[in-house]
């Protein structure tokens, strides 16, 4: 992965089983389900101090719970908020509300971003979970209020349809400071993986996030991102180059998936070509939408791009 237009960070100390102050009001736990996707593993956040909202409680992990209840001792947990329905954050919500009375807030149940095709498998489709419901459902500014906090949601499709950010408030109105989830993580970027994701609501989602003046975000894997308007910046232009870089291959002739992920990501781990055929996958459902390349049929994985006339010179 070059970096070129975008520095990641990677220096970030998990402490698993720790709840972590990263910011004020705000605790940190990371459960150990470290992996390619994963990175260390995946970050719960405590909002509050004596009243509380817990942000992402993360997948089934026994550990993991026994953690977060040990940090929660003596608090009572209002609200569970829920970035998106990924099994890495959001099926131990369902225990910490049977165990709290918490009410678990959301965009909505896990959707694809677009219908599938005929014959057409969503790869994510394991990895969602797809018992998840919320006790409420959250429009785009939605607010909900604790003792001293509160909790506004930044809908940010793009990772997944149903993809929410939370600007933290206080007293005083917003903090600048948001807790990004999956969209925008400090150390990789996130991954966009039709027909779950959508590269075209993705760019939109960044967009959306640099017309707002925030001072910090708080992933949902990895450390924090402290400036998030040049990241933002970062990777846009990223995405850009990738989507040149998926245009040129296809100018030279490389009209399948996993040959122009073998030129793209030629430096990046094998481990990550399924992802990265994804990612290419995505970029080209854009482009089609734009008129750019085209393919005979729906678009597939496994079918055939080429430079639409006039639409790329």
């Amino acid at each position: 992965m070059s970096n070129a237009d975008v520095e990641f960070d990677v220096d970030f100390k998990p402490a698993h089983g720790e709840a972590v102050d990263v910011a004020d009001g705000v605790q940190r736990l990371t459960v150990n389900n470290p992996g390619p996707f994963t990175f260390h593993g995946t970050n719960s956040y405590i909002v509050g101090e004596r009243s509380v909202a817990v942000i992402d409680p993360g997948p089934e992990d026994e550990a993991h719970f026994q953690a977060l209840m040990a940090a929660l001792k003596g608090r009572e947990v209002t609200h569970i908020a829920v970035s998106h329905t990924h099994r890495d954050h959001s099926p131990l919500a369902r225990r910490l509300k049977a165990e709290t009375g918490a009410l678990i807030v959301a965009e909505g149940p896990h959707r694809a971003a677009r219908l599938l095709h005929a014959g057409e498998i969503n790869p994510f489709a394991e990895s969602s979970d797809m018992e998840f419901t919320p006790d409420i459902a959250l429009a785009d500014g939605d607010t909900v209020f604790g003792d001293g906090w509160s909790l506004t949601s930044i809908l940010t499709p793009g990772h997944t349809a149903n993809h929410a950010s939370f600007a933290l408030g206080n007293a005083g109105g917003h903090t600048g400071t948001v807790f990004s989830a999956d969209h925008v993580m400090a150390w990789a970027t996130t991954i966009v993986a039709p027909p779950d994701g959508s590269m075209t609501d993705y760019m939109a989602s960044l967009e959306k996030m640099l017309g707002r003046d925030d001072r910090l975000y708080l992933p949902g894997h990895g450390g924090p991102v402290r400036e998030p308007a040049a990241f933002l910046r970062g990777l846009r232009a990223h995405r850009r180059m990738r989507e040149r870089a998926v245009l040129e291959r296809v100018r030279a002739g490389d009209i399948l998936i996993p040959d122009m992920v073998k030129v793209i990501y030629a430096t990046t781990d094998p481990r990550l070509h399924g992802a990265a055929a994804l990612s290419v996958f995505a970029h080209l459902e854009d482009l089609l939408e734009r008129g750019q390349v085209e393919t005979d049929g729906v678009p597939s994985l496994t079918g055939a791009f080429r430079l639409a006339p006039g639409g790329a010179s």
